[in-house]
């Protein structure tokens, strides 16, 4: 048997006969799968810590299922607990469901890498996941009778003798390390199609996507060329290459690098488990689209237009992947202006707010005010935030039209903002001003143009006419209406008291702790802090309650880990929870992540729970808070902090105890904390 490790590498082979198991029952989820394998790695000394290995391949899992067509499943990772790349392997009986559209897997890699995996180990490593794309070896795999004979498969495939290496047609997938224009371009007779494939992690589905669309162009008989962004290294088309192809199929869950390469050829975009799961269907569509002068194109500047018929991501998927690129920047803005503002308070006091623009244009260092330095300290830090929070809804609306249409929508956008800002629209008008900003200039950078025109229209043209038309559809059409729906709302707000404002709270609790920092979690904070107005009770009792809800997540995971049931949590958990503390205090909810991404059906409920207990409390003392940010460092900033406490400390700890108890009577299979390798049952 040949060293299946990387050449030049001295540490061990990356497969061998103890991380195997042949048809055994490793449990019924695939979480118990995990477990095991990363118990057997452990055990042989590939890892340091099971329990991170499993946190981090579960992490993977939570961005996308990692089960494949054929009964295989690869769940995968890059770990600081892996001391090196390995694989674990069992063959299941019974399967387990890992997400596959053709059901339940019998056949489990787990692969392994450490956080800083060279180049070799890494080209190792989707060497097998590509492999598995080839029925025949798949086929082996299941016939195998011995671990020693899973290991000279594995073996075979990546590190293939000379003499299958002679014999191997070469790969349609270019090595080179830097591709340039001496890269013959195809015949022109000769129709190709170009491909970009790119997973979060880069280890497996990057590649695999790669050589089934390879495979799809053979069966169809057309050449296609991928470039693989992953992790052992993008190797970039040649430009004739791509010059030359009659479309491009993007298959990637991130950002394409280079996208502009690309600009003005037909496109087919999807995640990168359709170009596994569908490969023919993804290259046909492609050539449909080749042929098809009305078919969605990579723009010179946008973003790739899409369509949901052609493989993209649905509509719904897109408009939530813009909305919340919208408010991922403008949460900078309102971080730092609402804790300046806050500061600004505690300085000089709430009634800061109306003298502070004249004390600040009137007065310096060596002329301050009445209330001597403290005021004028206070006045300054106010303004500034002021300033910074004035940003909140054109940030909004900038970047949800940047997110449509790339940086000619920049402008168009952050001017929608203005103007709904201006004719009172808001928070909302922020929303609408920037999609129809982004769309307007999506649209207008479609537009055929001379060649001398293409260098102005990302910077002069798209601009100019894309502000035009959103800016006259916001003050002709548009702004009163929403400026009519934006008061309505706040009317009704402050209208809210008794049982009315306590369901709100509730409401806003749920949300908060729904997905711990995704898009619903979004959504309910972006509502409070872009109606935050320190004159209005109604909107400081919402921002209070969101506030405290956040807080609540990382605090309960944090003493259900450390202090009641530390035994029910991995070692990797508990030191998460050591971090929980200060990253709950400081309002940071995404503490909780490394807990609900390992067990969401039992922590993701917990905390809702403790969410909507901390909400309704929070509205029923009617609680305030004048700053959007800062958890425990903006107490000063809170109205009424004895009942904002008794209501944080009530929501913590029903969320811990509920968290506990579904742990502790509602077990899925082995905990976190019996992943000692030594209780692990040996496989058949």
């Amino acid at each position: 048997m040949s060293d299946t490790t990387a050449a030049g590498s001295s540490g061990p082979e990356i497969i061998s006969p103890e991380l195997i198991s042949l048809d055994t029952d490793l449990g019924t989820t695939k979480e118990d799968v995990i477990r095991s394998l990363a118990a057997r790695l452990t055990a042989a000394g590939r890892a340091s810590d099971a329990a991170g290995l499993v946190d981090a391949a579960l992490a993977r899992e939570a961005q996308s299922a990692t089960g494949l067509p054929g009964g295989i499943a690869i769940p995968h990772c890059r770990a600081e607990a892996v001391s090196s790349a390995s694989l674990g392997f069992a063959r299941l009986d019974p399967k387990v469901d890992f997400g596959a559209p053709d059901g339940p897997a019998d056949l489990v890699f787990l692969i392994a890498a450490p956080e800083g995996a060279g180049s070799e180990h890494m080209k190792l490593l989707s060497s097998l996941a590509r492999a598995l794309v080839r029925p025949a070896f798949v086929t082996s795999l299941r016939e195998a009778s011995t671990p020693d004979e899973i290991v000279r498969l594995v073996d075979e495939v990546l590190n293939p003798s000379p003499k299958a290496a002679a014999v191997t047609p070469p790969a349609p997938v270019s090595t080179r390390k830097h591709a340039t224009d001496e890269t013959p371009a195809p015949a022109p007779a000769e129709r190709h199609i170009v491909a970009v494939t790119a997973c979060p992690t880069g280890i497996a589905h990057t590649y695999m996507a790669a050589d089934s669309l390879v495979a799809a162009g053979e069966r169809a008989g057309v050449k296609v060329h991928v470039e693989t962004q992953g992790s052992s290294g993008s190797t970039p088309l040649a430009p004739s290459v791509i010059a030359g192809a009659a479309a491009v199929i993007f298959a990637t869950d991130v950002g394409v690098k280079g996208r502009e390469r690309f600009a003005g050829k037909p496109v087919v975009a999807s995640g990168v488990k359709r170009a596994i799961n569908e490969p023919d269907k993804m290259l046909a569509e492609a050539l449909r689209a080749s042929e098809n002068p009305a078919a969605a194109t990579v723009d010179g500047t946008a973003a790739a237009a899409t369509d949901s018929d052609a493989g993209s991501v649905g509509f719904g998927t897109h408009l939530r992947q813009v909305l919340l690129t919208g408010v991922s920047y403008m949460i900078p803005f309102v971080a730092a202006g609402g804790l300046l503002i806050a500061l600004g308070f505690l300085l000089g006091g709430y009634e800061i707010s109306g003298p502070a623009k004249d004390i600040v244009l009137n007065n310096s260092i060596t002329n301050l005010p009445d209330g001597g330095l403290a005021t004028y300290l206070g006045a300054v830090l106010f303004q500034i935030g002021s300033l910074a929070f004035s940003f909140l809804v054109p940030a909004l609306a900038g970047y949800i039209a940047f997110a449509i249409a790339d940086r000619p929508g920049i402008a168009p956008g952050f001017t929608a903002g203005a103007v709904a800002v201006f004719v009172g629209a808001g928070f909302i008008g922020g929303l609408v001003g920037g999609l129809i900003a982004g769309v307007v200039a999506l649209y207008i950078g479609r537009i055929a143009v001379p060649q001398w025109l293409r260098g102005l229209m990302p910077v002069v043209i798209i601009p100019l006419f894309a502000t035009l038309v959103v800016g006259a559809l916001m003050f002709i059409v548009l702004g009163r209406p929403l400026a009519a729906i934006t008061s309505g709302l706040t009317d009704w707000l402050n209208g809210l008291s008794g049982s009315s404002a306590i369901f709100l709270g509730i409401i806003l609790g749920l949300m908060m702790c729904f997905d711990l920092g995704g898009p619903v979690n979004k959504a309910a904070y972006a509502f409070a802090v872009a109606g935050l107005n320190v004159n209005d009770p109604a909107t400081l009792r919402i921002m209070a309650a969101v506030m405290a809800a956040g807080m609540v997540p990382p605090l309960a995971m944090a003493l259900a880990s450390t202090v009641l049931r530390p035994k029910l949590f991995s070692e990797a958990e508990r030191e998460n929870g050591k971090a929980a503390w200060l990253l709950g205090s400081a309002f940071i909810s995404e503490g909780a992540i490394p807990f609900a991404a390992a067990d969401p059906l039992r922590v993701i409920p917990s905390m809702m729970a403790g969410g909507a207990v901390t909400g309704a409390l929070i509205m029923a003392f009617d609680v305030t808070l004048s700053a959007p940010h800062g958890g425990i460092f903006v107490f000063f900033a809170v109205g009424g902090i004895g009942w904002f406490l008794v209501s944080l400390a009530a929501g913590t700890v029903v969320a811990a105890l509920a968290v506990v108890g579904a742990k502790e009577f509602f077990r899925k299979g082995p905990s976190d904390a019996e992943l000692d390798p030594e209780i692990v049952p040996a496989a058949a």
